[in-house]
C-alpha cells in the first residue's frame, strides 16, 4: 500500500528561488508542491485552500511577513488540518526569525542549504519532529536571546518543577541543539530513553516540540546566552 505524498507549499517573494525548490522537491516520490504564494497573506489564504502538510516559509516578503504569516496559519489550524511551517532564513539578514519559531514554526533552514538537507528538513518536519540544526539553534537563539523576556530569579519557571532532574538534563540538551542520538550518548543511556524523556518533557511543559522547548529553555534560564 502506498503512503500519500507529502503536501508542500512554497512562500518567497523570489519566483527563481520558488522554482529551484520546486525541481529540487518534485524529483522526491515521497514529496509533492502543491502551490505557491509570493507573500504572507497569499500563504495564508493557499494554507487554508490546499490544506499543504509543511509550509516552506520565507521571513522577508512584501505585505504580510512570513512571521505574521506564521501566526495566523498556525492560530487558523484545526484538528483535521495541521500544517507544519519550516521557516527559510538567511540568518545573517533574518534578525527576526525567532518570533516565527516563538509563532508556532517547527523549525528553520538555511537558504543556501544543500538539496539534500532541504528534503531531508521537510521530512523531518512532515514526520511531526522538528528541525533542531545545532549550529544555526545555538547562533540564533545566543544572538537574539537578548529579545527574549527577562528570567526572574525567585521563583522557578512555571512548569519546571514539575520536572525530574534527569528530565530537566535533557530538556538542557535539548536545547543546545543536541540529537537524541547524541544526547543518548552524552549520559550514557538508550536513545529509546531519551525518546520517552523528550516526550515527556514536552507533555509535562505543554510544548508542541523540541523548537518550542529550545525556546522555553532560553525564556526560563534553563540554559543562558553563550552557555554550554
Amino acid at each position: 500500500m502506498s503512503t500519500a505524498a507529502t503536501r508542500i507549499l512554497l512562500v518567497d517573494d523570489q519566483p527563481l528561488l520558488r522554482a529551484g525548490f520546486r525541481l529540487i522537491l518534485q524529483a522526491e516520490p515521497d514529496l509533492t508542491v502543491v502551490g505557491e504564494a509570493a507573500d504572507g497573506a497569499a500563504a495564508v489564504e493557499a494554507t487554508r485552500t490546499l490544506l499543504p502538510d509543511v509550509v516552506l516559509m520565507d521571513i522577508r516578503m512584501p505585505g504580510v511577513d512570513g512571521i505574521e504569516a506564521t501566526r495566523r496559519i498556525i492560530r487558523d489550524r484545526a484538528a483535521a488540518h495541521d500544517p507544519r511551517v519550516l521557516i527559510l532564513t538567511t540568518f545573517d539578514l533574518d534578525e527576526y526569525v525567532i518570533e516565527a519559531v516563538r509563532a508556532g514554526a517547527s523549525g528553520f533552514l538555511l537558504k543556501d542549504a544543500p538539496p539534500e538537507d532541504l528534503v531531508a528538513a521537510i521530512r523531518i518536519v512532515a514526520d511531526g519532529d522538528a528541525l533542531i540544526a545545532p549550529s544555526v539553534t545555538r547562533r540564533l537563539i545566543d544572538t537574539y536571546a537578548a529579545r527574549l523576556p527577562a528570567v526572574r530569579e525567585e521563583a522557578p519557571p512555571p512548569g519546571l518543577d514539575h520536572l525530574t532532574e534527569r528530565e530537566r538534563e535533557v530538556l538542557g540538551q535539548v536545547a543546545r541543539g543536541l540529537s537524541n542520538a547524541e544526547i543518548a550518548r552524552e549520559l550514557v543511556v538508550s536513545e529509546t530513553t531519551i525518546k520517552t524523556h523528550v516526550g515527556n518533557v514536552l507533555a509535562k511543559l505543554g510544548l508542541r516540540d523540541r523548537v518550542q522547548a529550545v525556546v522555553y529553555a532560553y525564556e526560563t534560564g534553563v540554559i543562558r546566552p553563550g552557555g554550554s
